[in-house]
């Protein structure tokens, strides 16, 4: 259970991707021999599938192009075999035209300090080295397994080119989740994301007083410079996953975006002495992404599902986990966590309902909390260098924005699938409009296209009017722009239903006038009946109230 005295009042989880322990964090056993990571004297080694030895060894390459390790369920099984012997094989056997050097990749490991915002965070604050994906398979289930303690027996993702006859079941993850609990207890959170919310793949998150809880990512700026008591109690910070600006640390793109990402997450709270006084941030990696790793996965409780295609009897790969927060030390914690360690805190911390076997068996991170010191030697900002913020290669990084990995693909299918979900929402002669008003717009387009000449396949995003993109991505972006500003013209009938219902208890009470004054922008003052019928009136019209 959580300590009653537990300080931390603000918890902040930001997830990125594809990426090992050894590769990211092996590398400070230097600073604390007693991690499990890297030892230069006695490197991990692979053959590939023609038998060549490829050891663990330091790389400044920022980019893997061309060659996506994969990381499905069959693909990390022969990467454990024999002792986590198969990683490069594995590799070699998918990819037979990859060269030696993308091939060493796979072994490779950043060196002490190369990471400018995940190795600060590293020796400032808790090194998790033994936190573990919640299966060995991809980013989806994984992702599942962070926010809700189960997978509903998927350990596959559409996009990876072997399940697409099932598209549909994807999108029907109805398990409850983390949200879920939370509203329940009136707990308040928010979901702030760049392009499209991973999220949304979960059926309750696309329920409009959920959808109400999402914002674009710079409102988590403008609300972590606001008072520390406005700031959700819980959020999620989603990474950019599609197009030039991509920040998730999945390859091909440069890492030093994500890095970008980290320190900019972190800047913005600690320049907050108040909110940073009161919060816990972790950082942690969904999937190994098909890096190796030199630990063993140890076996997991399964979760209890009643139909699964999978036993979800052992754990993941390694990850990269850090807990940043001035209650926590400057030291590597041991202690066996997954995803599902984060659902076990919050729920002993505010006494949520349960989500399931997994996360009842999971080691809560809460003994990494001290509560009775707070440190005033943390690190008081991270800054990267023009160095470190510009590609090394900048045609490279152009070669990589052409690039679409099977999670991108994913989010691409689930970005039409919103806007499908979302049209069959509207009533029929609304949505003949729009369809109508949609090939007005491709008529003009195509006017102005003769008038002015062909434009070099871009456009611009309702979701960013300010920016040029590719046409690839901003189809999608623009999916779920329209699907969350629809979610919560909805959301406003439903809190308006829900407030002028007189037997709503304090708690759902609660939870309506948060949702509310996320989406209005109108701060309520509590949970009485006056505060409920003023912003029932305001949301029936009524300014005045």
């Amino acid at each position: 259970m959580a300590a009653a005295s537990d300080p931390i009042r603000h918890v902040l989880l930001l997830m990125l991707e594809n990426r090992s322990f050894d590769q990211m964090l092996g590398c400070f056993k230097a600073v604390y021999p007693d991690l499990v990571g890297v030892d230069p004297a006695s490197p991990g080694q692979n053959a590939d599938s023609d038998g060549r030895i490829y050891r663990q060894a330091p790389t400044a390459l920022r980019q893997m192009l061309k060659w996506d390790p994969h990381h499905e369920v069959e693909h990390v099984a022969d990467q454990l075999a024999n002792g986590n012997a198969g990683f490069v094989r594995d590799f070699s056997a998918a990819y037979p035209d990859s060269t030696l050097a993308a091939r060493q990749q796979i072994m490779s490991y950043y060196p002490l300090d190369f990471l400018p915002a995940l190795h600060r965070l590293a020796r400032g604050f808790t090194i998790c080295d033994h936190w573990h994906a919640s299966l060995p398979g991809p980013t989806w289930p994984n992702r599942f397994f962070a926010l809700t303690g189960t997978t509903n027996g998927r350990v596959d993702m559409p996009g990876d080119g072997t399940h697409s006859a099932d598209l549909p079941g994807y999108f029907e993850q109805t398990q409850d989740t983390i949200f879920d609990r939370l509203n329940e207890r009136a707990i308040d959170w928010k979901v702030y994301f760049h392009d499209i919310p991973q999220t949304t793949v979960l059926t309750h998150q696309r329920q409009p007083h959920n959808v109400a809880r999402y914002f674009y990512i710079d409102q988590f700026y403008d609300d972590a410079r606001g008072s520390a008591e406005a700031f959700p109690q819980f959020a999620l910070i989603e990474p950019n996953y599609l197009g030039f600006g991509l920040n998730d640390g999945h390859p091909p793109h440069d890492i030093m975006r994500a890095e970008k990402l980290i320190a900019d997450v972190y800047n913005a709270i600690r320049a907050n002495e108040t909110l940073w006084q009161s919060t816990l941030l972790i950082v942690a990696y969904d999937e190994h992404g098909g890096f190796y790793d030199q630990v063993a996965p140890p076996i997991a409780a399964p979760p209890d599902d009643p139909a699964q295609e999978y036993p979800f009897n052992r754990l993941g790969v390694r990850v990269p986990a850090i807990l940043v927060s001035p209650w926590v030390e400057a030291r590597v914690d041991a202690t066996q966590y997954d995803h599902t360690s984060v659902l076990r805190y919050l729920t002993d911390k505010w006494q949520l309902g349960p989500l399931g076997a997994r996360t009842a068996a999971a080691a809560s991170v809460c003994a990494a909390i001290s509560s009775t010191e707070l440190r005033s030697d943390t690190l008081p900002r991270i800054e990267l260098t023009a160095a470190e913020l510009a590609p090394p290669d900048p045609a490279q990084e152009e070669a990589a924005f052409g690039e679409i990995n099977c999670h991108q693909t994913a989010l691409q299918l689930l970005a039409a699938h919103l806007k499908a979900e979302a049209v069959q929402e509207i009533p029929l002669l609304a949505s003949l409009a729009a369809r109508c008003l949609e090939g007005l717009r491709f008529l003009v387009e195509a006017a102005l296209r003769r008038l002015y000449g062909q434009t070099p396949g871009i456009r611009v995003s309702i979701a960013e009017p300010d920016k040029l993109a590719g046409t690839k991505d901003v189809a999608a972006r623009d999916h779920v722009a329209r699907f969350i500003m629809r979610k919560k013209q909805y959301a406003a009938i439903g809190l308006k239903a829900r407030l002028d219902d007189s037997a709503l208890d304090a708690p759902q009470v609660g939870h309506a006038l948060q949702t509310l004054e996320q989406i209005s922008g109108r701060k309520f003052d509590g949970l009485g009946r006056r505060d409920r019928v003023g912003a029932a009136r305001w949301l029936a019209g009524d300014r005045k109230s």
